[in-house]
């Protein structure tokens, strides 16, 4: 039918993801105009997929390969990045900042790309394209990133404790090395304001019907404090 209407009609019993496999082993345009099946929500799940690779492949190239590029110049051999919201802001103590690594992740101000990782299939497809580009031990997923310090209390013996206020954002590791090494990030001790599921499992397959796999990143808002931390230090 596609050689003389330029129209495939997903056959019954058919799978619009094995529709589409056969449509690349073919070379065949995959698109609104060429393919038509009663299941809407698989072909828009498939063009998701597509639309969210090339999303990404930009974000990449605009977005995370100068950080990548920053820390090899400082002799790295991994990257940390941290995608923080445009509104959110940033304000350590230079003499109790967080003692928990984070000093050495890199941050990216998109709102954007920080709504784009709300959708597990989304984080999913940005692993894929960074496995494709030839990266190593790949991780996104959601963690808690401090932003600002909320108090300080003195405690008995001249000890400084240092009350940070955290909210969860995504975060995008790597490295370009076969050999994995010793990462400097160390996951952030943080209380949660309410129980978060494991937000870096891969989606469930719930048959044909394709949902939108939107975690808390994504209910509780750009803006919403999400946890506090504790920084302590001494004055000795």
């Amino acid at each position: 039918d596609y050689y003389t209407t330029g129209v495939i009609q997903c056959p019954d019993g058919i799978s619009v993801q094995e529709l589409r496999d056969a449509c690349d082993y073919l070379c065949i345009n995959f698109t609104h105009n060429t393919i038509r099946c009663r299941d809407l929500s698989a072909l828009l799940h498939e063009l998701s997929n597509d639309g969210a690779r090339k999303q990404f492949e930009r974000n990449l190239e605009e977005l995370v390969f100068p950080l990548m590029v920053s820390s090899a110049r400082k002799g790295e051999r991994e990257c940390h990045v941290v995608v923080l919201a445009h509104e959110d802001t940033v304000d350590w103590d230079q003499q109790h900042p967080p003692q928990m690594g984070e000093e050495y992740s890199q941050i990216i101000y998109s709102t954007k790309l920080y709504r784009f990782f709300k959708y597990i299939e989304n984080r999913e497809v940005a692993k894929q394209v960074l496995k494709d580009r030839g990266l190593k031990n790949i991780r996104i997923g959601i963690e808690g990133y401090p932003t600002c310090k909320e108090k300080v209390k003195l405690r008995a013996g001249g000890r400084y404790e240092v009350i940070y206020n955290y909210v969860q954002r995504p975060f995008i590791h790597m490295s370009w090395e076969k050999e994995e090494g010793k990462s400097r990030h160390v996951d952030f001790q943080c209380v949660r304001s309410r129980s978060v599921t494991n937000l870096t499992s891969p989606p469930r397959d719930h048959g044909n019907t394709h949902h939108p796999q939107v975690d808390e990143l994504d209910i509780l808002g750009p803006a919403q404090e999400q946890a506090v931390g504790v920084s302590t230090s001494s004055t000795e």
